[in-house]
C-alpha cells in the first residue's frame, strides 16, 4: 500500500514588511501629531479660524489699527527730534562760549598774575639797592630772590633698583628708617648742607630753588621741599667753581656718605661738571624773625634784641 504525499498549498503569504522590528519607530513615525491636536486642528479649520493673516474683520481692524499707532509714534518722535535740535544746538553754542569766556578770564588773571610777580621782584630789588648798596646783587643771591646761571654741578640721585630689598641694621635705621633702598629726606638734607659747604653759591632740587629758610622733610616716603612734594630721581643743580665744588663735595663727609648710600644700599647717584645752569628764583621770600632796625634802635646800641636783615 502506498502512501499518498501531502499537498503542497499553492497559496502565498504576505511578504514581512522590512521595517516590521520597528513597528514602534513605524508608529511614531507615521503618527507625528498626536491625534488630540489633529482635532482640535481640524475643528479650528472648520469653524474658519487658522494660521497666517487674520481672516475676520475684527482681526483686520486691529492689524490696522496697530499700524496706524506704529506710524503716529514714528511721526511724532521724528517732528520731535526736529523740533529739539535747534535747542540741543542753542545749549551746545552756550556752553561753549562759557568755556571761551573761563579761559578768556583765566588767561587774564594769570597776566595780572605775571605782572604783579614781575612787580614785587622789582621792588625787591629796589629795596636791596638801597640797603645793600653795592653788594645788591651778592644779597639777590643769597637771598634766593633772583635767576642765578652759571658753571656748576648737576648731582641726580634716585632711589635703588629694588626699593624694597636689603637686610637691615644700617645707619639709617638708628632713627626709625628702614633700609629699603630709598633716598630719604635726611640723606638730601646731608647732600644740599654738603654742597653749601663746598662752596657753592645757589642750590635747586628739582627745580626747586633753596633759600636758607628752606626745609627738607619727609611726608611717607615722599620727600618735601618747602612743603612741596618731589619725585625721583632728584636733579640737584649747584652753582659754583664747576670742578672745584664737585672734587670739594666728593672728598667731604657728606659726599662720602653719598658714595656709602650706593655701595651699600644700592642708591643710584651721577655728578657732572656743567659749563652753564640757570636756577629759577624763589616763589617766595618771607623773612619771619628778622627785622631791620629803625633810627631809633640803632641809636639805643645793640641791646635792644633785634637784628638787622
Amino acid at each position: 500500500m502506498s502512501q499518498q504525499r501531502p499537498e503542497r498549498s499553492t497559496t502565498r503569504r504576505p511578504a514581512a514588511r522590512p521595517d516590521a522590528s520597528m513597528s514602534l519607530l513605524t508608529n511614531v513615525m507615521d503618527h507625528s501629531l498626536d491625534d488630540g491636536y489633529a482635532e482640535a486642528a481640524e475643528r479650528k479649520a472648520a469653524a474658519g479660524v487658522g494660521g497666517g493673516l487674520p481672516r475676520t474683520l475684527r482681526a483686520k481692524l486691529g492689524l490696522a489699527a496697530g499700524l496706524v499707532l506704529a506710524a503716529v509714534v514714528v511721526t511724532v518722535g521724528a517732528a520731535q527730534a526736529r523740533i529739539s535740535a535747534p535747542t540741543l544746538a542753542k545749549e551746545r553754542e552756550e556752553l561753549i562760549n562759557r568755556i571761551q569766556k573761563g579761559t578768556d578770564e583765566a588767561d587774564a588773571q594769570q597776566h595780572r598774575v605775571d605782572a604783579l610777580r614781575d612787580s614785587v621782584d622789582a621792588k625787591q630789588r629796589e629795596v636791596l639797592r638801597h640797603h645793600g648798596g653795592d653788594k645788591a646783587e651778592l644779597l639777590a643771591l643769597l637771598a634766593g630772590s633772583t635767576q642765578v646761571t652759571g658753571p656748576g654741578v648737576k648731582l641726580v640721585i634716585d632711589d635703588a633698583k629694588d626699593a624694597e630689598s636689603g637686610n637691615g641694621g644700617g645707619p639709617r635705621e638708628s632713627n626709625g628708617f628702614s633700609d629699603t633702598g630709598r633716598v630719604r629726606d635726611r640723606d638730601m638734607q646731608r647732600v644740599v648742607n654738603g654742597l653749601w659747604l663746598s662752596g657753592a653759591e645757589a642750590i635747586s632740587v628739582n627745580g626747586q630753588r633753596l633759600t636758607s629758610l628752606s626745609a627738607i622733610r619727609a611726608a611717607g616716603d615722599a620727600i618735601l621741599v618747602d612743603n612741596k612734594p618731589l619725585v625721583p630721581p632728584y636733579t640737584v643743580l649747584a652753582v659754583g667753581d664747576g670742578q672745584r665744588l664737585s672734587t670739594a663735595f666728593q672728598d667731604s663727609v657728606d659726599g662720602r656718605y653719598l658714595h656709602m648710600l650706593q655701595e651699600n644700599y644700592g642708591v643710584r647717584t651721577r655728578i657732572s661738571v656743567e659749563g652753564d645752569i640757570t636756577l629759577p628764583p624763589a616763589p617766595s621770600v618771607i623773612v619771619r624773625t628778622a627785622q631791620p632796625q629803625t633810627g631809633a634802635e640803632k641809636a639805643g646800641g645793640a641791646d635792644t634784641g633785634k637784628g638787622t636783615s
